[in-house]
């Protein structure tokens, strides 16, 4: 296996510590919020998120922690990767009681710290909206999972119907990525999840909350996609 060239080395040619994400408001405001979302369907998609895992895992944007308590006791191994410090600590905590080995990580989605290859499963929970480059956050998933390794995903996504999706736009130019912590709405990870050479297994399209009032966050995906080889067909 071979570490990802991109990864910054200071000048005795160890890595370089990543500069990470530093959003304290926002931090605290998701760290409050979180228990009322899980009682409100959040932990139950968490589960569906995480069924059917095994093996070596890393998980992209772990936040808080809340995915840990819900990892199939078939996982082996789980690299959490986090970016806010404040976060970080609150996933550091989670992880001692979890069911599962869990070591968190500081680290950004588009350098991850880890070798070529060396994953079954990636997992992006309520991430892609908050990378700075969802694309190269994508195309880091595929590196470190082997051929034939999965990605499983649970993000609120681009709305189909033009007037939700005209008001997504609006937020994300305006006032949403700054009260957010770098959120965006409006992105297409369906797609973004295809074209970093990921096939499609299973999409589920749901809102959430279900409201007749046009949240800009209620589209959400849930699924799974196999990482497929560079001469392969993501057909």
């Amino acid at each position: 296996m071979t570490t990802n060239p991109r990864v910054r080395q200071d000048s005795d040619g160890s890595p370089a510590v990543s500069p990470g994400v530093n959003n304290p408001l926002f931090a605290r405001f998701y760290a409050w919020r979180s228990p009322s979302t899980q009682r409100s369907g959040g932990a139950d998609r968490r589960r569906q998120l995480l069924a059917g895992i095994s093996g070596n895992v890393i998980e992209v944007g772990a936040g808080n922690g809340l995915n840990f308590a819900h990892y199939p006791p078939q996982v082996t191994r789980v690299l959490a990767v986090e970016p806010d410090p404040h976060l970080g600590e609150l996933a550091r905590q989670a992880a001692r009681s979890a069911p599962v080995p869990v070591e968190v990580v500081d680290g950004m989605a588009e350098e991850m710290p880890t070798d070529d290859a060396s994953f079954g499963t990636a997992v992006a929970c309520l991430t892609l909206c908050s990378v700075t480059d969802p694309d190269a956050a994508l195309l880091e998933m595929h590196r470190v999972l082997w051929p034939g390794g999965r990605l499983h995903f649970y993000e609120h996504v681009r709305a189909e119907p033009p007037v939700l999706h005209g008001l997504q736009r609006i937020v994300d130019a305006t006032i949403w990525p700054r009260l957010f912590g770098g959120c965006h709405c409006s992105r297409d990870t369906s797609a973004a999840i295809t074209r970093a050479g990921f096939a499609m297994e299973q999409v589920d399209r749901f809102r959430a909350p279900d409201l007749p009032l046009p949240v800009p966050t209620a589209p959400h995906i849930l699924g799974t996609a196999v990482r497929v080889d560079s001469g392969s067909s993501a057909a």
